[in-house]
């Protein structure tokens, strides 16, 4: 098996025609896992790398289209010290690329409090391109080298918390590691766009990032990187800032 798909979800109504758009825009044999995650989302993915027997993972949220032969392109192309991430679109409700928005190829790290930020004017010509950051919603991996850089995600409430920052922990431990992370213009994946629509209809929960849970947990993420704690990284955090200056919102 070449790729595991891994799909955490809670109450998703998008999570069939997830599954359908990978099937039908694969070329090659995959193992989706769809994982729910009434014990968080974190838990979900743990679950799911545990299950998984492909040379390489890929997490994906439970609302995403995929272009034709995503897998064979990002397999391929994905070294095996790389994270990769392909190109991001949004899609409309009425589940087609939404070519009206523009795509997303970068992130940046916001200072001072690391939130993951689209940075739209960053441009490149190179197909295969380092991103300081990634949105979260489908990242790529080698599946041994994933488990001995990252390994299970930490879901402790007292740290992460069981939803959120996945990218953080997964993108910082790569790039501060040693390691690279990449976006792969060569293919592309949609992410279902968040808007008003969405929380009218109960898809997404747009108050979750106000809780008092999650402003602990976020204020030990902005801790623990701004402050190089993490233990086994082979650069610091002003490295990573060093190397995509002028990085918005960093003095």
């Amino acid at each position: 098996m070449e790729l595991s798909v891994i799909i955490p979800y809670y109450h998703e109504p998008y999570l069939e025609k997830t599954i359908n758009s990978l099937k039908e825009n694969s070329v090659g044999e995959i193992e989706i896992l769809p994982i729910e995650g009434s014990k968080g989302m974190r838990a979900a993915i743990n679950e799911g790398i545990s299950r998984s027997t492909g040379k390489f993972i890929m997490k994906v949220d439970a609302h995403c289209i995929f272009g034709r032969g995503f897998d064979k392109i990002l397999t391929e192309d994905c070294k095996e010290n790389w994270l990769m991430i392909p190109r991001r679109y949004s899609i409309n409700h009425d589940w087609t690329r939404s070519d009206a928005k523009p795509y997303i190829d970068y992130h940046f790290l916001s200072y001072p409090d690391l939130f993951v930020i689209n940075w739209v004017n960053r441009k490149t010509d190179m197909e295969i391109d380092g991103t300081m950051t990634f949105q979260g919603s489908c990242y790529l991996a080698n599946r041994e080298y994933f488990m001995n850089r990252v390994g299970y995600l930490d879901d402790n409430p007292q740290t992460y918390g069981t939803f959120a920052a996945d990218n953080l922990e997964v993108g910082l431990k790569y790039w501060l590691g040693g390691d690279e992370v990449k976006v792969n213009k060569r293919t592309w994946y949609g992410h279902l766009f968040k808007n008003k629509q969405s929380y009218i209809d109960g898809i997404f929960n747009r108050d979750y990032k106000k809780g008092s849970q999650f402003k602990r947990n976020w204020a030990w993420v902005t801790d623990h990187w701004m402050n190089d704690k993490e233990p086994g990284m082979v650069r610091k955090l002003s490295w990573l800032v060093e190397k995509f200056k002028p990085v918005p919102t960093w003095p």
